[in-house]
């Protein structure tokens, strides 16, 4: 799997994820379109994506392509703070 390929189908997971367990309130149903890279790397055979959307506050995501054995890991994770620290 490309690289590209890699960055669509984390997208897609992202997108099924956000829609089968995000609270809002109300229905939604979020494209893959609508989810967005923040950061992402390749390395030999592996890539690694960091994700998100504008529907989910505080959420984010990781997807890591174990390229030798063609898996695909997912995170889900939630904010718990954010503070700035005065060096």
């Amino acid at each position: 799997m490309s690289h590209d390929e890699f960055i669509e189908k984390a997208k897609e997971i992202v997108a099924e994820y956000t829609n089968a367990h995000v609270d809002t309130g109300h229905y939604i149903n979020i494209p893959a379109s609508h989810v967005y890279v923040v950061w992402s790397v390749k390395a030999l055979e592996n890539s690694k994506a960091l994700l998100g959307t504008p529907y989910d506050k505080g959420m984010y995501y990781e997807a890591t392509l174990n390229g030798a054995k063609s898996e695909i890991y997912f995170d889900a994770y939630k904010k718990q703070d954010n503070k700035c620290i005065k060096l």
